[in-house]
């Protein structure tokens, strides 16, 4: 009971912090049973420190002590982690992603995505329809959401 108490409180409680800030959002909130509270947030430019730290400070100095003995983590959602809301895939346009759907995977380019589905676009080597060898082709795919499995970003270096 008291868990789900906590969980409303900082629910609230970030809810009004990033009020202020509408190009971050939230990607996760979970509050263990040992009142441990981990917040994980992303922004469409990206998130610093520095905005991790606004954020736990407008969490934290709200929350009373004497009520709850908790700890409070708040990270962003790292590279590699996988996209997991409309809102992240937009800000990754141009970049190369790896999805799953379907039992398939494919690697190509985000060159759309809005509130219902990706486009993505690749190159690929097959054999040309008339005569022997290969030639290069463009595929595209467009995937609703509601059809990926996992979505990641393919770091390049």
């Amino acid at each position: 009971m008291e868990d789900n108490r906590l969980q409303q409180r900082v629910s609230a409680l970030l809810e009004e912090a990033l009020a202020g800030r509408p190009d971050l959002f939230l990607i996760e909130l979970k509050v263990g049973a040992d009142q441990s509270i981990r917040i994980t947030l992303d922004g469409d430019s990206g998130i610093s420190l520095q905005d991790c730290m606004d954020v736990s400070r407008a969490v934290e100095h709200q929350l009373d002590r004497d009520a709850f003995d908790f700890s409070l983590e708040v990270g962003s959602a790292g590279a590699t982690a996988p996209l997991l809301l409309p809102r992240q895939y937009k800000k990754h346009m141009g970049r190369k992603l790896e999805v799953h759907h379907g039992g398939q995977e494919i690697k190509g380019t985000l060159v759309a995505a809005d509130d219902q589905h990706i486009t993505l676009d690749w190159k690929v080597r097959e054999p040309k329809p008339v005569g022997k060898g290969k030639h290069t082709v463009r595929k595209e795919a467009v995937i609703p959401y509601s059809e990926i499995e996992q979505a990641k970003v393919v770091l390049t270096f």
